[in-house]
């Protein structure tokens, strides 16, 4: 029995125009490493961002109105800028550090 042996190639013989390292390209897996990201409870937190008008309870404010509203007696106490929005802005929003 005769053995054949076949000429092997590289395993990287594709085209070496993607060359380069692989943190060079953005994934869902990658985005934002090094970025400094908002607390939880920040207003662009995942938390906060829900007391916004543009997230789930601060757009259900929104759409009722009327004091609930962002400018509204009891709405604007809980934007940013507001008494019980200002507090929690204050002592549990900002920014954390780096993620790596």
């Amino acid at each position: 029995m005769s053995q054949t042996h076949a000429t092997q190639g590289s395993s990287n013989t594709g085209s070496k125009t993607a060359t380069g390292m692989a943190s060079a390209t953005t994934t869902p897996a990658n985005a934002g490493i090094g970025e400094a990201r908002p607390k939880a409870f920040d207003a662009e937190g995942a938390i906060g961002k829900q007391f916004t008008e543009k997230g789930v309870l601060g757009g259900a404010a929104q759409a009722i109105g009327g004091p609930l509203d962002k400018e509204g007696m009891i709405g604007k106490a809980f934007t940013p800028e507001g008494g019980v929005g200002g507090s929690v802005q204050n002592t549990m929003g900002g920014t954390k550090g780096r993620s790596n």
